[in-house]
C-alpha cells in the first residue's frame, strides 16, 4: 500500500485553531517551526526538549499509570513518596517536583480510576499512537490520538478519560476527536468521553456524539489535513516565503514558546522591558 503522508490530530487542529477565546494567543509561524522545519537542527533540539508543562504532563500521567500498575500503593501512607522517588522527582526543577508530588498526593486521595475496568492506560512516554487510516471522499489521511486512558462502564460502554494539568480549560474538540478514534477502533462499542484534571480534581460531564457529529469532525479533520499539507509544500516550494505561509503573531505569547529563541519576530524582549 501506497505510504500515507497526509495526517491530522487534535495537536494539528490546535496549531490551526486555538480554543475559543484563545485567538490573540494563536502563532502560525510555531506551526511553521515545529512541522516545516523540524529536521533544522536548532529546531530538532527545542523540539526535543519538553517544556515545563509538558514535563509536568507527563510525570502526571505516568504517576497515575504507576499506581495502578502496583495498586498496593494507593493504601500506603507514604505512597506518594514511594512513587515521587521512583520517578526520581528529586532530578526535576523545583516547580516540577512540587507540582508532581501535590498531583501524586491528590491521586493517592481519590484514585478516580480504582476498582474500574480498565482496558488502556497510557504511560505518557509511548510516543506517537497508532495510525488510523481514514478515507474521507477519495482522500485519504493518517488520523493519530493518543488516548490517556479507556475503561469500561458499567453498561458496557467504554469511557475515554483524558488527563490534565495546570489552568487550561477543557476543549470539547478533543473529546469528539478521541470519540471519532473509538468508533474506528471499537466499532461495534458505544463511548463516551470526559476530562479530569489531576491539579484542581475538577472533572468535565461526560460527552458523547452521534454519528452525523462524528462524520462533521471527520471531514474537518481531512480539511486541516489538506490545508496542512499545501503549505509544506508551497514552503519547500518556496522556503523563502517561509513567514508568509507561516505568519508569527508577536505578543504576550511569545514568553510562552519554545522558538522565542531563534523567532525573528519574537516580543519576548519588549514584554520584558
Amino acid at each position: 500500500m501506497k505510504k500515507i503522508w497526509a495526517f491530522a490530530s487534535y495537536n494539528l487542529w490546535l496549531q490551526f485553531a486555538p480554543p475559543v477565546g484563545k485567538e490573540h494567543l494563536h502563532c502560525d509561524m510555531k506551526r511553521g517551526f515545529a512541522k516545516a522545519l523540524q529536521r533544522e537542527p536548532q529546531i530538532a533540539a527545542l523540539l526535543a526538549t519538553d517544556s515545563q508543562p509538558q514535563k509536568i504532563g507527563l510525570l502526571a500521567q505516568r504517576g497515575v499509570y504507576e499506581f495502578h500498575q502496583a495498586p498496593e500503593l494507593l493504601s500506603r501512607k507514604d505512597g506518594a513518596q514511594q512513587l515521587a522517588e521512583m520517578l526520581k522527582l528529586n532530578q526535576q526543577s523545583a516547580v516540577v517536583e512540587e507540582r508532581v508530588k501535590l498531583i501524586l498526593q491528590n491521586y493517592q486521595q481519590h484514585p478516580i480510576l480504582f476498582g474500574k475496568n480498565i482496558i488502556q492506560l497510557s504511560r505518557g512516554d509511548e510516543g506517537f499512537p497508532q495510525a488510523i487510516i481514514i478515507k474521507q471522499g477519495n482522500y485519504l489521511f493518517n488520523f493519530y490520538a493518543a488516548i490517556d486512558c479507556i475503561f469500561v462502564e458499567s453498561d458496557g460502554r467504554l469511557h475515554i478519560l483524558d488527563f490534565k494539568t495546570g489552568k487550561s480549560d477543557f476543549d470539547r474538540r478533543q473529546a469528539y476527536l478521541y470519540l471519532l478514534a473509538a468508533s474506528y477502533l471499537y466499532p461495534s462499542q458505544s463511548a463516551i468521553a470526559s476530562f479530569y484534571n489531576l491539579e484542581t480534581g475538577k472533572q468535565s460531564d461526560p460527552i458523547s456524539a452521534t454519528a452525523g457529529t462524528l462524520k462533521a469532525f471527520q471531514i474537518e479533520l481531512a480539511l486541516i489535513a489538506q490545508k496542512h499539507q499545501k503549505q509544506l509544500k508551497l514552503y519547500r516550494d518556496n522556503p523563502a516565503d517561509f513567514s508568509m505561509i507561516f505568519p508569527a503573531n508577536p505578543g504576550f505569547s511569545c514568553g510562552y514558546c519554545s522558538f522565542n529563541s531563534i523567532c525573528q519576530f519574537s516580543s519576548v524582549s519588549e514584554v520584558a522591558a
